[in-house]
């Protein structure tokens, strides 16, 4: 019996020296590929003056938590929030951008002088574009054109309602916004008038000479 237990520690005292010279040769194998390169396999190797994050910071459970930091507001990769608005699909969809285009109208009809004025306008002139004797090209430059204008105009309403939106007092930059928007409607007229001289202004004048 005392030989037996004699013999198993001396098995055990032989394996533990076998597993000591195989952790030996490992290390020193190890250390050989470190000093040849210079970099442990797992190394987070990156270019000088990039931020390491090889010591990022770990929660309790031994999860990164960098890797959950929620997205500033400014973050470009941050969703954007639900907009309730946006839920409607197909014919909904449709039935529901016709009401508010339609509402639109109404608020730039009651509201906006410098509309009712440019609306009278196309009034006039969008039958009289239906009725000139000119080509098919230009009675739709004709017509473009007088639309344009009413195109701009609620543009330019839209931008003024936002401004007031944010703030009544007077402001350089609310100032400078409503300009340009001002400024993007007399280039309309101006192109309208532009049109209308071009195209119909030889036949007036040939209607004239022939009636005197």
């Amino acid at each position: 019996m005392r030989t037996s237990q004699s013999t198993q520690a001396t098995l055990r005292r032989a394996s533990n020296g076998a597993l000591r010279a195989v952790d030996a040769e490992r290390d020193v194998g190890h250390d050989v590929k470190h000093d040849a390169t210079g970099i442990e396999p797992f190394d987070d190797v990156g270019e000088p003056g990039a931020p390491h994050h090889a010591n990022a910071a770990h929660d309790s459970n031994g999860i990164d938590s960098t890797a959950h930091e929620p997205l500033s507001p400014d973050d470009p990769l941050t969703p954007l929030p639900f907009n309730p608005y946006k839920g409607n699909r197909g014919l909904t969809r449709a039935w529901h951008a016709m009401k508010n285009s339609l509402a639109g109208f109404r608020v730039a009809i009651r509201e906006e002088s410098a509309f009712r004025q440019e609306l009278t306008l196309a009034a006039i002139l969008i039958p009289c574009g239906l009725l000139v004797p000119v080509e098919p090209v230009s009675r739709v430059l004709l017509l473009g054109s007088v639309l344009l204008v009413l195109i701009v105009e609620l543009l330019n309403s839209s931008v003024e309602a936002a401004i007031d939106r944010i703030s009544l007092e007077r402001h350089e930059l609310s100032r400078r916004a409503k300009d340009l928007g001002s400024a993007a409607v007399m280039v309309a007229l101006g192109m309208c008038v532009m049109t209308w001289a071009l195209l119909v202004g030889p036949l007036v004048a040939r209607w004239l000479r022939a009636w005197l």
